[in-house]
């Protein structure tokens, strides 16, 4: 140890309590950054491994590949796992839906195949043999023919052609370029529905069935699925491997390895942890920083004795970074202690409220060496930082300065200036405090900015929290639906029997079955009231009739005022309202309405193109309809509300008109949601007549929803209050330190007569001028803060919530601040009252 690392040593020493709480900031700092990565690391494992549960393992899949291609992926030693699916072939469907899909498509797995790609069954089960079949979501709604469990199904199986090229499900339909060549006939029994596969695109050509393939015969075409053992190298493989094969990336799984080609989610991840881990360097270099800073002024006259007998700048730089070097080895290991501890106390607290809300394996901490190595080298990096940047400044100053001390402060005639005015307001005490606050800019300046740091995160935060619970309670509060069936695909008198059946549920206490059509109706812009045509433009509009049980659409009559013999076959009760994402608590007569009369008569249109008209007359009215089912996939975003309700019974009115069906099924209200659930299922199971369902318990969303927010409320506070302890530390520490270098001018201020009671007075109004400058900055920097933060979440997506300033936030953070300083100075101030004034006034700061 040389005379440079003794002397370091002994000015840890000499100053413990700066030391101390410089070591303090430092844990503080080092543990907020390993909580911050232990976390983060922790919640992309979990979301990685039940994205791998959800969707399948596999890393790249490769499509339409012949059987050598397969072979050699199997054998391929840079992958971990391999498996296939047979590409059986295709087969027409005249009478579907959807004019992008006229296919079904066959595709063969064997056991190996089902544990790679997971499938999600809605009901039934999986295919045991070549001669059944599974089929996927859609093909029921969408693809014309009603199939439940036991149907058998007779096809003509075949390939489409293009120029002499076999197509696959990766290319669009395209009747003009392609041609359905018929190779076989097979009769398949269907035992199960699942969703779409999820490495299949949306716009395939055909809707999946899958069936059992344990003993393919030699094929030509499959979909090969592969799992690296080094995932990391999943770009590389596939550069050296694809070739002019189709081929995608599992980037449910690979994005939260940062792998993905979705670019803008790898990009917000790593964003979002730079941004917390900046605020943190940020927070901890405020507070490093002036501990050096303040430590080298204190020392300037020790630094000039060493530059006169012979010390160069450069050993005095790695002086002041050996000092910072031994702060960060005494107080890094136990930050990275604490902020291990406080992470598993989090998740803790937090894990069985994340299991549901994204997948369904719990939270675990997942302890990594690299990341916590990340967090010490970020810690350590700044105490560098923190230290080089005054040691530099220091040993820069000339020899004759630094033991002469006049380059601490400097100040211009005119700087200290304090008016007449100010002077009869403040008084002697006052004038004082404000003229060394002028002159002591460049030192009292890091204490403002820390204090308005911290208002501004504290407030930031609690604002972010308010717009999340806004954002959740516009979701979920507002429904009468407590159980859902969505049936899109069941007949209506399967429907009816089944209503039947759960309605008498225990719990449940009412409920309806109900269709949603959708249909286009032109309306002339002379009908819009102002509102509406400021938010309308030109073109036919979108109108939901609601069929439901007659009971309950005479329900709504009454709430409405009416009566069954108003209404005619061609008239329907509607509401037309101006949709308002602002505030969804107001009364249905509160919202504005689209149209200037009460009554409106349309010509309805179907949106399949069918070619039929039918003219109905709209009565409008003030009423809150019964809630719809949640409608599967994208919803059209419309300015407005228009639903007209009909009873069951008419529907058969509107069967020649077509009409798209948005929803179909059942909806229940219950005490005990879940109970009945239960007992739904075990029916739903019991009856094998039934198929095509997907039941939803409302209920449980509100909870997933409420566990969100309460996820993001304990890290969200836990964060600001680590921060805030930063900041207060940071505040403590730097007028403390400030205080005791003013020991020679305060004890002056006492030797010629200043009473305690004025010395206390003046110490006051330092800590008046103090907070209220920082609180001058931080509250307009915090509510703008708040006011940007509103607008993202507006603009991203939750245009449900109103701007609400954080009053109550912004409330404790004023009395914090005025606090923090207070108490700051009455320790500072009492430190030295206790100093004997002779005593200081000798003091040379050596």
């Amino acid at each position: 140890m040389n005379i440079f690392h003794k002397v370091a040593l002994q000015g840890l020493m000499r100053s413990r309590t700066r030391t101390i709480i410089t070591i303090i900031g430092v844990i503080l700092s080092a543990a907020l950054l390993t909580g911050v990565t232990t976390f983060g690391i922790s919640l992309l494992d979990y979301a990685a491994k039940g994205a791998a549960e959800k969707y399948g393992g596999w890393h790249i899949a490769f499509f339409d590949v012949p059987n050598d291609f397969v072979q050699e992926r199997v054998s391929d030693e840079l992958l971990l796992d391999a498996s296939a699916t047979k590409n059986i072939g295709y087969a027409k469907l005249d009478d579907s839906q959807d004019p992008d899909k006229p296919y079904l498509f066959f595709s063969g797995y064997d056991e190996k195949a089902f544990q790679t790609l997971p499938v999600n069954l809605l009901w039934g089960r999986l295919p045991e043999s070549d001669a059944e079949i599974m089929i996927s979501g859609g093909v029921q709604s969408r693809g014309g023919i009603e199939l439940h469990e036991g149907s058998r199904i007779t096809v003509e199986l075949g390939d489409r052609m293009s120029n002499g090229r076999k197509l696959g499900q990766r290319d669009r339909f395209d009747a003009q370029k392609e041609t359905f060549i018929p190779r076989e006939s097979k009769t398949y029994t269907v035992v199960g529905m699942c969703q779409r596969p999820q490495y299949e695109r949306a716009s395939a050509p055909g809707f999946t069935m899958i069936t059992r393939a344990d003993n393919p015969q030699a094929a030509d075409n499959y979909n090969v699925f592969v799992t690296l053992e080094n995932p990391y190298k999943v770009h590389t493989y596939l550069k050296n491997t694809a070739g002019a094969y189709a081929h995608t990336l599992n980037d449910e799984v690979l994005r939260f390895m940062g792998l993905s080609d979705d670019r803008i989610f790898t990009t917000l991840m790593f964003s979002v942890g730079g941004v917390v881990v900046a605020i943190i360097m940020i927070g901890s270099v405020f507070l490093i920083h002036n501990a050096f800073y303040i430590s080298l002024n204190e020392r300037m006259h020790q630094f000039g004795i060493l530059l006169s007998v012979g010390a160069t700048e450069k050993q005095l730089r790695h002086l002041v970074l050996f000092e910072g070097l031994c702060i960060g080895l005494a107080g890094i290991p136990f930050g990275i202690l604490l902020g291990l501890c406080a992470i598993r106390a989090v998740i803790a607290v937090v894990a069985r409220s994340f299991q549901g809300i994204m997948y369904s394996n719990p939270l675990v901490m997942l302890i990594s060496p690299l990341a916590i190595a990340a967090a010490a080298v970020i810690a350590l990096v700044t105490i560098l930082i923190s230290a080089y940047i005054p040691a530099k400044k220091a040993a820069a100053v000339p020899v004759m300065d630094c033991i002469r001390q006049t380059g601490e402060i400097q100040v211009r005639a005119g700087d200290v200036k304090v008016s007449g005015f100010a002077e009869r307001v403040y008084g002697l005490e006052g004038m004082l405090a404000l003229k060394n606050f002028k002159r002591n800019k460049r030192r009292y300046r890091s204490i403002v900015l820390s204090l308005v740091l911290s208002v501004v995160l504290f407030v930031s935060t609690n604002a972010f929290v308010i717009d999340l619970g806004q954002a959740s309670e516009a979701a979920v509060v507002y429904t009468d639906i407590d159980l859902a069936l969505s049936a899109d695909g069941m007949g209506d008198d399967s429907l009816l029997n089944l209503y039947e059946q759960l309605k008498n549920v225990q719990g449940v206490t009412g409920g309806m079955y109900q269709e949603v059509r959708k249909y286009r109706c032109e309306v002339p812009e002379e009908a819009y009231t102002d509102a509406f045509r400021a938010v309308q433009g030109q073109g036919p509009l979108t109108l939901r009739i609601q069929f439901m049980s007659k009971e309950r659409w005479q329900a709504l009559l009454v709430q409405a005022g009416m009566g069954e013999a108003d209404f005619t076959e061609t008239e329907l009760l509607c509401v037309a309202k101006i949709e308002n994402h602002v505030n969804r608590l107001l009364n249905p007569d509160e919202f504005v309405d689209m149209f200037t009369s009460n009554t409106l008569d349309v010509v309805l249109t179907a949106e399949n193109g069918s070619g039929q008209e039918k003219r109905v007359s709209l009565s409008f009215a003030d009423i809150v309809p019964y809630d719809t089912l949640p409608e599967m996939g994208a919803t059209e975003q419309i300015p407005y509300f228009m639903l007209a309700v009909a009873p069951w019974e008419m529907k058969p009115q509107f069967d020649a008109l077509g009409g798209l069906t948005v929803s179909k099924g059942l909806t229940f209200q219950s005490e005990t949601p879940s109970r009945s659930e239960t007992e739904m299922r075990e029916i739903l199971s019991d009856e094998k007549g039934f198929s095509g369902y997907l039941l939803l318990n409302m209920s449980k969303m509100t909870e997933l929803n409420t566990n969100m927010i309460f996820i993001a409320n304990v890290f969200a506070y836990t964060f600001i209050i680590m921060i805030s302890l930063i900041a207060a530390a940071n505040v403590f520490h730097t007028i403390s330190t400030n205080v005791r270098l003013r020991r020679r001018e305060l004890a002056m201020l006492r030797s010629v007569g200043m009473s305690e009671r004025a010395f206390r007075k003046m110490m006051n109004f330092e800590c008046a001028f103090y907070g209220m400058q920082s609180l001058a900055f931080g509250v307009p920097a915090s509510m703008l803060s708040a006011f940007l933060i509103y607008k993202g979440m507006y603009y991203g997506g939750a245009d449900a919530i109103s701007f609400v300033m954080p009053w109550g936030a912004i409330a404790v953070s004023i009395i914090s601040v005025l606090l923090i300083v207070f108490v700051t100075m009455l320790y500072a101030v009492s430190k030295i009252r206790k100093e004997n004034i002779i005593d200081a006034l000798r003091d040379d700061m050596a």
